[in-house]
């Protein structure tokens, strides 16, 4: 098992700065929340269909359309490997200017899972919102020490001799895991092969759907 940790002292910095300005603005927008509720302008309710929509639906569409194309244009596959941060702006998918973005390919030997260990740096652009255990400190920290075991948190259990890396992000590099494309899926098209792309696949907790899985989730 390997694990791939760079770190940056840039980074560092950038989180001892948001870390000192995520908690006063998260109060904000809680008490903002609350304020609105109370006035009857927002439904929490609602709100709360909104968020999961966006965090598992919407948001994580832009990097299914990503991994799909992949899986059928070897051009663009080859590409991506290469210069992920280039090939992902040609679908119109961009994040903050100097942002890095590297393509990580499971394959049968090797898979490959990202964490943020100092904060919850995240690929906005491509994955969404992030979601809340990708920011807590057990992940943050578990994923590091005992992969394998988070893995099997999240119902993944890999083969002994499947190679597990990890992969720290950084303020400067973001990542997206391409999983393994699925048996028995040549015939699909882009926009069917993307229903099949899952969140937690592109972070690396999950594996990509089955067709009938993909079919049970959306029925």
């Amino acid at each position: 098992m390997s694990h791939d940790h760079p770190h940056h002292h840039e980074h560092e910095h950038e989180h001892e700065h948001a870390g000192s300005v995520l908690p006063e603005m998260d109060l904000r927008v809680r008490a903002l929340e609350s304020l609105l509720i109370e006035k009857g302008y927002i439904d929490r309710q609602a709100l709360d269909v909104f968020v999961e929509t966006y965090e598992h639906k919407v948001g994580p569409r832009n990097g299914a359309r990503v991994v799909a194309k992949a899986w059928r244009d070897p051009a663009f596959r080859a590409w991506l490997l290469d210069d992920a941060t280039a090939a992902i702006a040609s679908l119109g998918f961009s994040g903050r200017q100097g942002e890095h973005m590297v393509a990580l390919e499971n394959t049968e030997s090797v898979h490959n899972m990202v964490v943020c260990t100092l904060c919850s740096c995240y690929p906005w652009s491509v994955l969404g919102l992030p979601p809340v255990w990708y920011k807590s400190a057990p992940y943050r920290s578990r994923a590091v020490i005992d992969p394998r075991g988070v893995l099997k948190d999240f119902g993944v259990e890999l083969p002994a001799q499947v190679e597990l890396r990890v992969w720290d992000s950084t303020a400067e590099v973001r990542y997206l895991v391409v999983p393994t494309r699925p048996a028995g899926t040549d015939h699909l098209d882009e926009d069917a092969l993307a229903d099949l792309v899952t969140r937690d696949s592109m972070i690396g907790t999950g594996l990509a759907l089955s067709p009938s899985q993909a079919m049970g989730a959306s029925a």
